[in-house]
């Protein structure tokens, strides 16, 4: 359960990849892009030691004193901020999903797509090239949080099957319905800048609670799911004079 839940920004960031593609290429691409999504965990959880190895740090960078507060860490390790490897690691993906979330609103809100220029730009290849980029950045939390709940390489890797297994079933729908409702895509670019940025602030050992995270996300998906209801009605409720 725990996997999948982790893998829904994944799924909402490859259906937004492939929405670029052209119609009959989505489907497969899709398909693709979880394949490599459970290559990418099966081949970290196979490395597990080597995994867990890059909690440790590389190197450190000074804050200033009126930050210390904010960053626990800064302040419990007299003002150096450790920097490890899967906080690089977080911290190029968070970068990248900004980045990419806000290339793709640019896009929406200058019209490219209705010109045609967004599908004669994204080829297949560059798409699955990006996909594989970000999915070893979401397979991170999912292999430590496999790692710490089994003892058991098997148990980890089976979880990791089901849970991808999953998620190709229900990524047509849930690609399908974001193409369908531009609001909703919208939505979901959000949600990337918002999952970029709480990945960054973790690469800096600044913790927000997923809780936090994910309450926001199905709260703002509630009221547009309330928005599409209302349109699909016939617009706005009639006054009563």
């Amino acid at each position: 359960m725990l996997e999948i839940v982790l893998g829904i920004d994944n799924i909402v960031f490859i259906s937004i990849l492939v929405d670029r593609l052209p119609h009959e290429q989505r489907k497969r691409g899709r398909l693709i892009g979880l394949s490599l999504a459970m290559v990418m965990r099966l081949c970290l959880l196979a490395t597990i030691s080597w995994m867990m190895g890059l909690t440790s740090e590389i190197f450190s960078i000074p804050v200033h004193p009126l930050l210390w507060n904010t960053i626990p860490y800064a302040a419990e390790h007299a003002g150096q901020l450790g920097i490890s490897g899967k906080g690089l690691i977080l911290l190029a993906g968070g970068f990248f999903l900004i980045w990419k979330a806000t290339k793709e609103i640019h896009h929406k809100l200058e019209g490219h797509e209705e010109a045609g220029h967004s599908v004669k730009a994204a080829t297949f290849g560059a798409i699955m090239a990006q996909i594989a980029v970000i999915d070893i950045v979401f397979s991170l939390d999912s292999v430590i949080t496999a790692a710490g709940m089994a003892d058991h390489l098997s148990v980890m890797m089976l979880a990791v099957i089901i849970s991808i297994g999953v998620m190709m079933l229900s990524a047509s729908a849930i690609g399908d319905f974001v193409s369908k409702h531009p609001s909703v895509k919208m939505l979901a670019l959000s949600f990337l800048i918002l999952i970029g940025t709480a990945l960054i602030a973790e690469g800096f050992h600044f913790e927000i609670p997923k809780g936090y995270i994910y309450f926001a996300m199905v709260f703002s998906l509630g009221v547009e799911m309330l928005n599409l209801r209302i349109r699909s009605k016939g617009g706005a409720v009639p006054s009563p004079h």
